[in-house]
């Protein structure tokens, strides 16, 4: 079975909920294509040497090169609503002059073992994303075992909830992790502790948030850090590409 297939085994869940909200036109950055990009969270975003870092190389290896200044503000083991009390944070969103931050929620670390937090802090930060002058997106992550109190369906529909309410860009990193597993079972998204990914995770996390903030694919871009070859590079841009592709018909 082909992975265009295999990412639809979710998709039909989320459809029921797309169904259920009142229709508004899709968000899309294409009027503004940001050049200064804040990327908020905990180790996830971190990891491997930096998201941002790897997501700054695979712009820059596009043609003509996409030139951006990519930035982190991040805390091990953080949710949101933990970032939301560093004043780091708030002093970076209101200060750096950002296009867009991106914003990371770890949903399996929410001691309420609710989504709730997760909506509220969002839309306390995107509030003052949008008042210093940005815009906001979402980098929807994935469930593991050691917190295993929610699954991805529901990590998916709160963010699909969220980015309609808010009407804010979600990357589905964690529903791509799905599909590449589902297609290449060999090539693992998460290391030994099964929690955070591996430099392939990354390198795809990378290329899912790309093709969702550029609205194009990210198929030919040469980067790829070392640990991942061309070819798996190639695989893994287009899992990207078919996830993003598919969630942005639930918006």
């Amino acid at each position: 079975m082909s992975h265009r297939k295999l990412s639809l085994v979710i998709f039909p869940v989320l459809l029921l909920a797309s169904c259920r909200s009142a229709p508004q036109a899709p968000f899309s950055l294409a009027m503004k294509t940001p050049h200064r990009i804040l990327f908020v969270g905990n180790s996830f975003t971190f990891y491997n040497g930096g998201l941002q870092g790897h997501f700054k190389k695979l712009s820059e290896s596009a043609h003509p090169p996409r030139l951006l200044i990519a930035d982190q503000a991040t805390k091990g083991g953080a949710t949101l609503k933990i970032l939301q009390g560093q004043e780091s944070v708030h002093r970076k969103i209101r200060e750096g002059h950002y296009d867009l931050v991106v914003l990371q929620e770890d949903i399996p670390e929410l001691i309420e073992h609710d989504v709730a937090p997760f909506l509220e802090q969002v839309r306390l930060f995107d509030r003052e994303i949008r008042g210093a002058g940005g815009n906001t997106a979402l980098f929807m992550a994935w469930p593991y075992e050691r917190l295993n109190w929610v699954g991805l369906a529901v990590i998916a529909e709160a963010h699909l909830a969220i980015g309609k309410e808010l009407n804010v860009p979600v990357a589905p990193v964690g529903l791509a992790f799905q599909q590449s597993l589902q297609a290449r079972p060999g090539l693992a998204m998460l290391g030994k502790d099964r929690e955070h990914e591996t430099i392939h995770g990354t390198y795809l996390a990378a290329n899912v948030i790309y093709a969702t903030i550029f609205l194009v694919s990210p198929e030919g871009l040469s980067y790829h850090p070392q640990g991942v070859s061309a070819e798996e590079a190639a695989f893994l841009q287009g899992i990207a590409w078919s996830a993003v592709k598919d969630w942005k018909k639930l918006q």
